[in-house]
């Protein structure tokens, strides 16, 4: 927004004109998603707090020792995505249809997630949403997104009868980490849309697996933000005229660096919700905050053409994810569990780990599996 107002005024001021250059906007709008967090962050917990006196937000399947955790406020996700839209708007090009995907995603997961925290809190349950109304509604919003923006309707008579052809904006190609687009990249053609719903919805609920320990989802959903900052503007920039992705040998994605804006965004208001979060919590994200994260990183991933990468990168994620698979499909099977509780940080926790031990490690890894991400640009 302030990038469409002020920058056709760099004629007659000068310092308009930095509003021009995507790096610029990138940590301006990571500063700025920041600032809002830690400045609002005070007031919109002690509202909270008085608005779900009486809740407990602690999930009925965790360990006996989060009981002590009762009456700590919920749906700090709302402060983390208010934040994180108004710093892109501020700063993205909103010619975009990039950020307009991504943005949409998230703020529908987000409402998708609000919804749920609601429920939980008027009703005085933890049980909220139905799950199969949540992933309805999930597969909903990227359908919206994708036939709204993404595509081409084309209407034809035929011989006999009507029809529509469906032309695609995005590249149905999949690239693979650590191998060149000149020597291998395979198009899924229709099959690219299921993978996306996959890529998105699985990415989204995933982060809300892992929104059990404080601080746990919030850290590596920072870290997988600040590298899809860098893959977005790899793949979209160029300096001095040079490009930057025939060189790397990726997807080259015509104003894919607006994204890195988004990114930024979720960054600055990732840590200044961990400022609020980290052990001892002082509020919890919520689904409010979780699907809404996670949609956005899924987003990212499908539309920065790094799907296979972010399984690498989000390995946390899928770490909590299948280990929810496994126990489900063991004890239905068996009547036998394989961890003693999941997703897999509960089973740490019972096993004697402190809290804070659990949330360092999955932040470290996290970091580690974000190197090897980044090194399959070079690597090809």
């Amino acid at each position: 927004m302030l990038y469409h107002l002020l920058f056709p005024l760099a004629g007659r001021f000068g310092l308009f004109n930095v509003l021009r250059y995507p790096s610029f906007r990138i940590i301006a709008a990571g500063f700025t998603a920041l600032a809002l967090g830690l400045l609002l962050g005070p007031a919109f917990i002690e509202r909270m707090r008085v608005i779900q006196y009486g809740v407990s937000n602690v999930r009925e399947d965790t360990p006996e020792t989060h009981k002590k955790k009762s009456g700590t406020p919920s749906m700090g996700g709302a402060l983390v995505l208010f934040s994180l839209v108004v710093a892109t708007l501020l700063f993205a090009d909103l010619r975009s249809r990039l950020v307009w995907g991504v943005l949409l995603v998230t703020v529908g997961y987000g409402a998708i997630g609000f919804t749920d925290d609601w429920l939980k809190i008027s009703k005085k349950n933890s049980k909220g949403l139905a799950g199969r109304k949540k992933l309805l509604w999930q597969l909903v919003i990227v359908l919206a997104v994708y036939y709204g923006l993404f595509t081409d309707l084309h209407f034809s008579l035929g011989s006999a009868f009507p029809f529509v052809t469906v032309g695609s904006r995005l590249d149905l190609h999949l690239s693979l980490p650590f191998v060149s687009t000149v020597r291998f990249e395979p198009s899924l053609g229709w099959l690219y849309l299921p993978f996306m719903l996959v890529v998105i919805i699985g990415t989204s609920n995933a982060v809300n697996l892992t929104d059990g320990l404080d601080g746990l989802a919030i850290g590596p959903t920072i870290v997988s933000a600040s590298t899809f900052l860098i893959l977005a503007y790899v793949a979209g920039a160029t300096i001095g005229g040079f490009h930057l992705a025939p060189y790397l040998r990726i997807p080259e994605i015509q104003g894919a660096e607006e994204l890195a804006v988004f990114c930024a965004a979720m960054v600055g208001a990732g840590i200044a919700f961990l400022w609020y979060n980290t052990y001892p919590a002082s509020v919890f994200m919520g689904d409010v905050g979780s699907l809404a994260l996670g949609g956005g990183l899924g987003t990212l991933a499908v539309l920065t053409k790094n799907e296979v990468v972010s399984a690498i990168l989000h390995g946390v994620f899928l770490a909590e994810t299948v280990s929810v698979m496994v126990q489900v499909a063991s004890f239905k099977t068996t009547g036998k569990r394989v961890f003693r509780m999941a997703p897999i940080h509960h089973h740490f926790e019972l096993e004697g780990w402190a809290e804070p031990k659990i949330i360092v490690r999955f932040w470290i890894i996290s970091i580690a599996l974000a190197l090897v991400a980044l090194a399959s640009l070079k690597l090809r």
